[in-house]
């Protein structure tokens, strides 16, 4: 009897394991609890107007692992792709076009279909959290941690390609106007899988360690040169393109931006770009004062949205690469040759060390919006497993033809707005951006945004990118010590993001020697990196500049305060010397009187 019952029970968990599954998606996709729930979806609609008094009820909050109803899901995972969608097609866009690679329209939609498929996949790695067997590691986050194409790969990946051009790497015609390059790009892609090693190696790091060998004080000016080098870009695109227009030839095909023939095509800084520029850039600005809370998260795509109906209207739009898009794309239907261009090993170590840091700020700030502590071992496991898999995602991303991943910031601000952290709305935004991937006609739309639309809107991008570098700089003490770190890193940072070819004719080198070759060229391409260089010199300068005791010890006393017991006994010598002064005439007056 007894061995019956066991019997029983052993079989019970196998038996109730499939019902219990079944019972779960009957209740998940059959209720209305399920597919519906209670939410108040007029809260993400609802506009701010002005004069109109607004209900103060906030929305309930979702954490990681609370149930979602399915219709909720999938609109707030809609509206996370929609917050990362500008961020994952500018990358491929800016390396595509003719300050870059110089692409065919037909590459190019290739590459933003195949960004947004591989974002989509690699997010579903962070979200899920992977033990490693048999060690105390993880790869990924577990939390609403997205990632997409990283920005921090433009400066150096332009900066490199430029320098193919210059040596013959990549082809130009006789006028030295650049031809597409898809080897210069395979060596982009190589380079990067392997340079992701390194970061990969940082994860091994205990954070506590990472964060005293890369404080605010290196990683704040390198994020902040980042963004201020690709606001350069998105400037010379809002004024018509960033190509071989951009000089303003007297004769040729560029004499009128994109080229001669285009749609609606004028000179460069005209001033109808500028104009639909300015649509852009003002949409996005009316979406945060009046927008409801799904408007304010997707405002770089309603603004983007707004400046190509505008150039549509206008006749700015060439229809032909939307029709000659193919109605469907994945990964590898393109490939490129792999190689490793060996100047561009050290900018890209910088790069993924930006990586790391970038992933170990918005993991902070994604575990403290999802309510989850930031300190303790948990926390630190999420930080070493979404290094890990920022790591990885790098090297798989450019396996699969694309340039290194890495955690967005953005989402956080979605989930502060949403209240909702749970990790079924990740999955749900990861199925968005596969089904905006792989209907490549979608892709084919987005290259067809004329330059001005796209410069307004990679702009704005772009600014956030610096202006995130300045809220991490304000977090630093502003001690002498730190003060001047700071001045020495920028003042060479700043000055090669503005003058980028000062560094250009310092070495003379023309002989066969292929390795000093590659090695001079890696050093002017660091020096020219205005990122690369400021990281470096931060990094150096703050482990080999010590602490100053008067520094750390400094209290509030202002300098008045300080001078207060010197100034009495000041005042009591000079009133001292008036009375003796004054004694002399106070005699005289009397003998006179006398």
């Amino acid at each position: 009897m007894d061995a019956q019952r066991d019997s029983s029970n052993d079989a019970g968990p196998t038996v109730t394991w499939w019902k219990s599954m079944l019972r779960f998606l009957s209740r998940t996709f059959t209720t209305r609890d399920g597919l519906i729930g209670d939410y108040d979806y007029a809260f993400l609609f609802k506009p701010n107007i002005p004069f109109i008094k607004k209900e103060r009820r906030a929305a309930p909050f979702f954490g990681l692992n609370d149930r979602l109803p399915v219709f909720l899901a999938l609109l707030l995972g809609l509206q996370h792709s929609l917050a990362m969608l500008a961020g994952i097609i500018t990358p491929p866009l800016l390396l595509a076009s003719q300050s870059g690679a110089n692409f065919t329209p037909e590459l190019t939609q290739y590459l933003v279909s195949t960004s947004l498929i591989v974002c989509g996949i690699l997010s579903t790695i962070q979200i899920t959290r992977f033990h490693i067997f048999r060690t105390p590691y993880f790869i990924g986050t577990g939390l609403l941690s997205v990632v997409g194409t990283s920005f921090t790969t433009i400066p150096a990946a332009t900066g490199a390609l430029g320098q193919m051009y210059s040596t013959g790497f990549c082809p130009s015609d006789s006028q030295g106007n650049r031809l597409p390059c898809p080897d210069g790009y395979g060596a982009l892609i190589g380079t990067s899988c392997v340079c992701g090693l390194f970061e990969i190696l940082i994860s091994f790091i205990p954070p506590n360690i990472l964060k005293r060998i890369f404080p605010p004080l290196v990683t704040g000016p390198t994020v902040a040169l980042i963004g201020i080098s690709l606001i350069k870009t998105g400037f010379e695109d809002w004024a018509g393109g960033s190509g071989s227009c951009l000089s303003r030839p007297s004769s040729g095909p560029y004499t009128v931006c994109p080229e001669s023939g285009a749609p609606h095509a004028l000179a460069w800084g005209s001033a109808s770009f500028i104009g639909l520029g300015f649509s852009v850039f003002v949409t996005v600005i009316l979406c945060e004062r009046f927008g409801s809370p799904i408007m304010k998260s997707s405002g770089i795509i309603i603004g983007l949205l707004t400046g190509c109906i505008i150039a549509a209207a206008c006749g700015y739009f060439d229809p032909s690469s939307i029709r000659a898009a193919p109605a469907a794309s994945f990964i590898w239907t393109h490939t490129f040759r792999l190689s490793v261009y060996g100047p561009l090993v050290l900018p890209y170590l910088a790069v993924y060390l930006v990586c790391a840091m970038e992933a170990i700020g918005d993991i902070t700030a994604t575990s403290d919006v999802s309510r989850l502590p930031v300190s303790g071992p948990i926390f630190d496991s999420r930080i070493q497993g979404g290094v890990l898999a920022d790591g990885i995602n790098g090297i798989i991303a450019g396996l699969c033809t694309i340039t290194p991943m890495s955690v967005f910031a953005q989402n956080n601000g979605v989930i502060a707005l949403t209240r909702c952290a749970n990790r079924i709305a990740g999955y749900a935004c990861c199925f968005w951006l596969l089904i905006m991937g792989i209907f490549s006609k979608f892709a084919a739309a987005l290259v067809a945004i004329p330059s001005p639309v796209l410069g307004g809107m990679t702009t704005f991008l772009f600014s956030s990118v610096a202006t995130s570098g300045i809220r991490i700089i304000s977090t630093v003490e502003f001690t002498r010590r730190n003060r001047f770190i700071l001045t020495a890193a920028l003042s060479v940072g700043f000055g090669a993001t503005l003058v980028p070819n000062w560094f250009s004719y310092v070495f003379t080198y023309n002989g066969p020697n292929a390795a000093l070759s590659g090695f001079l060229n890696a050093i002017e391409l660091v020096m020219e990196t205005g990122f690369a260089v400021t990281a470096f010199l931060a990094l150096i300068l703050n482990l080999i500049i010590p602490e100053e005791i008067e520094d750390a010890e400094q209290d509030d006393a202002t300098a008045n305060e300080k001078d207060t017991d010197a100034d009495e006994e000041e005042w009591r010598r000079i009133r001292g010397r008036e009375n003796l002064d004054s004694e002399p005439e106070k005699s005289g007056n009397v003998q006179e009187v006398v």
